[in-house]
């Protein structure tokens, strides 16, 4: 049986023969199992998504010159000014061990820059370990009929920002060393976000899902010397070799596309020759597709087989698919201790971090997760997460009882909220009246606004709400539908041709 001891945020000792003091808290772990706090290489945790504003285009002088913010050029922008301690993405993130994360902001081209944040703390400056970790740059043009609007606009922009950022940056250092006659250079943010990246003291996170999008973030690093890093990739192992020779860190995404399950019936072995050439190709279509997404899982073994170290970004993926995705990732010829690598030891690495997080070791932060299994097991549940020394318990969760009929939906005020493109919207479900005849209101914190229900049905653990919004004056009908679990439901809310989105509430009641 072993031990660790944490002082003030610190791992102070670890091993079997250690020397507790008498005042320590203890924490009973027997039989459990401790490992290095996960650290996401690249995620806009705690940086809630900020409402779209309608572009007065009016007001545009001239489209081809656009300001820099509906451009979407503003990489003099920080991460760690916009924080949000209480955003749901940082309790999700740090319930599935995530202690620390490379949290970028949202936006276009060049979104600002990233910083380094520990998912614990309820201040921004109490999350921040390091605010400028790098730039934060995509091949995400600006709005229709606005330059750049295409990538090879924004690749040309790129490069006439940087080499426009690495003159005016010689510039001062002369007027510096002499000003003597000579003009007083103008303050210029963007060009002075530039600076450290010239001078090789940040790099460049480059999101790059495609192999496309690689290859021309390589492009530019070549032709500019700037240090990169490839985030959210998910097709690179046809150029693996290329991001070898180009010394890029690499974060590769765990937004991973479904694998649907192969039905298992007497029509899979009809006979070939009873088909159509419109089944033939229809199986031809399906098995490359197959084909396609089976590279997707065997992408990091197949860096790994390379020799190329690689943490993991979550920039799309949602944070309740992320251990059923690395899960998957053993069947396609990862192990577990490769796994647990490119959640700690890596990451830690590429991100200059190795001197206090990613292993165990005294002197290090006490970033720790726990479990009462190896924590890829099925059946294991996560009973404690420790940032920085603070200490998060969790209960194992039982397993969920649908509710039916009179029990499954009392009537009451409960909470709810919903991930949407816009952001993450919360409110109150208040219902009122008596099974078979229920109804209620729902309000929305976006809007403001508090709507009728139309439709309230509960029945065998199932919830179904309905009510009218209005969005850009047309009258859609969104539809949430949900499994019950004692005093919580979660599910989905369909808004028409929006799509459909997580939904999650929980009763104010007490059962």
């Amino acid at each position: 049986m072993g031990a660790v001891l944490i002082e003030e945020g610190v791992i102070k000792s670890v091993g079997k023969s250690i020397n507790i003091p008498a005042n320590a808290k203890i924490i009973e772990a027997d039989s459990m199992y401790i490992y290095a706090g996960f650290i996401d290489g690249l995620s806009h945790i705690g940086l809630p998504k900020p409402k779209e504003k309608a572009i007065d285009r009016s007001q545009i002088k001239d489209p081809a010159n656009p300001p820099n913010d509906l451009s979407g050029i503003q990489p003099e922008r920080l991460a760690s000014a916009m924080l949000g301690p209480k955003d749901k993405s940082v309790s999700d993130m740090r319930k599935i061990g995530f202690t620390t994360a490379q949290a970028v902001p949202h936006g276009l081209m060049l979104p600002g820059q990233g910083t380094l944040i520990l998912l614990s703390g309820e201040t921004p400056d109490q999350m921040v370990y390091r605010k400028e970790t790098s730039m934060y740059a995509q091949l995400e043009g600006a709005p229709r009929r606005l330059y750049p609007n295409t990538v090879i606009g924004v690749m040309a922009k790129y490069r006439e920002l940087y080499r426009q950022a690495v003159q005016s940056k010689d510039y001062l250092k002369k007027y510096n060393a002499n000003p003597a006659g000579m003009v007083r250079p103008e303050q210029n943010f963007i060009e002075e976000a530039f600076y450290p990246v010239i001078e090789k003291k940040t790099p460049v996170t480059f999101r790059a899902e495609s192999v496309l999008d690689i290859q021309r973030a390589l492009t530019l690093k070549s032709d500019l010397g700037f240090d990169l890093m490839l985030g959210e990739v998910k097709q690179g192992w046809d150029v693996i070799d290329k991001i070898k020779a180009s010394n890029a860190k690499v974060f590769l995404s765990l937004d991973l596309p479904e694998i649907k399950e192969e039905k298992q019936d007497s029509e899979k072995d009809e006979v070939s020759a009873s088909k159509t050439e419109s089944d033939l190709e229809k199986e031809r279509l399906e098995k490359r597709k197959k084909e396609i997404i089976d590279l997707h899982y065997q992408q990091a073994s197949t860096f790994k087989d390379k020799g190329l170290k690689f943490g993991f970004s979550t920039l799309e993926v949602k944070p309740k698919d992320i251990k059923k995705n690395l899960s998957k990732l053993l069947e396609y010829g990862m192990t577990e201790s490769d796994l647990i690598a490119a959640l700690t030891t890596h990451p830690a690495e590429l991100l200059g971090l190795s001197t206090v997080m990613g292993t165990i070791d005294p002197g290090k932060m006490a970033n720790l997760v726990v479990t009462d299994k190896p924590y890829f097991d099925e059946k294991s549940n996560i009973r404690y997460v420790i940032v920085d020394g603070n200490v998060q318990s969790y209960e194992v969760k039982k397993p969920k009882k649908k509710g039916t009929g009179k029990d499954a939906m009392p009537k009451g005020k409960w909470s709810y909220s919903a991930d949407t493109p816009n952001g993450t919207v919360t409110g109150e479900i208040i219902i009122t009246g008596e099974p078979d005849d229920y109804s209620g209101t729902i309000s929305n914190s976006q809007t403001g606004q508090t709507t009728d229900l139309t439709e309230v049905s509960v029945g065998g653990g199932s919830l179904s709400l309905s009510f009218p919004f209005d969005i850009g004056g047309n009258n859609i009908q969104i539809q949430i539908t949900a499994e019950i679990d004692g005093n919580t439901f979660e599910g989905n809310m369909s808004v028409g041709q929006l799509g459909s989105f997580e939904v999650e509430g929980q009763s104010e009641l007490k059962k």
